[in-house]
């Protein structure tokens, strides 16, 4: 038997095993703790990470997630990971990145189409803040700046209660302070997840992490529960 042929083949096997494994995770459904489904891609990331604490997505170049009202910018190429939501629910995270370029951002995010979606964004701002942002977009995005935060962290949770969701933001992930309470109607069955941006830079690394996922009403909007 020709045994180095026989070696060289079943190396070339592994490789091509090894690029398709790589590949599916990519393409394929992922779970992640604290959420009760599979998540699939919404655009590629440049790359991701999923351990039993933490998800970690690398957003490329030029990439965001805006309808401008001017109608100058519009595009929806930012790395998403998405799961199929209920028609209630919690949805909490935290977010943390580097804040390296203008509008660097991490998000949890709402989406119905591509004309109806919620972005709850840790974003670097035009003045270089570390700023809490929510951007609602039904055909035109608004874009709501909130608090500045001095650290690299925050806590995210959203709650959807029937047609209302109201968006907190938190220090410590244990207090929670509402900063937007409005309605938000969907004709068919929605995604949520997380997402990753960085629009002026050449990428942006953000890790979630405590995130948590309960398909219950909220009874008090001001507390979130």
């Amino acid at each position: 038997m020709n045994w180095p042929i026989i070696r060289s083949s079943l190396i070339f096997i592994l490789v091509l095993f090894s690029m398709s494994k790589s590949e599916g995770q990519i393409s394929g459904a992922l779970k992640i703790k604290g959420i009760p489904r599979e998540l699939f891609w919404e655009n590629k990331p440049k790359s991701f990470q999923v351990t039993p604490t933490s998800l970690q997505i690398i957003s490329g170049e030029k990439t965001d997630m805006f309808r401008d009202p001017n109608v100058t910018y519009n595009t929806d190429n930012a790395p998403k990971l998405l799961f199929e939501a209920d028609s209630n629910f919690v949805f909490t995270a935290s977010v943390e990145h580097a804040f390296a370029s203008k509008w660097d951002g991490g998000a949890l995010v709402i989406k119905q189409d591509s004309l109806n979606w919620v972005k709850c964004c840790f974003e670097k701002d035009y003045t270089g803040a570390k700023r809490v942002v929510s951007v609602v977009t039904k055909g035109i995005s608004d874009d709501c700046n909130s608090v500045e935060i001095k650290g690299n962290k925050v806590y995210f949770k959203i709650a959807k209660a029937n047609n209302v969701i109201t968006l907190y933001y938190s220090i410590t992930g244990k207090s929670w302070y509402l900063f937007r309470h409005f309605t938000f109607d969907t004709s068919g069955p929605f995604k949520i997840g997380f997402l990753s941006q960085s629009p002026t830079g050449t990428e942006c690394t953000v890790t979630f992490r405590d995130i948590y996922y309960s398909p219950k009403k909220i009874k008090d909007p001001y507390t979130g529960e």
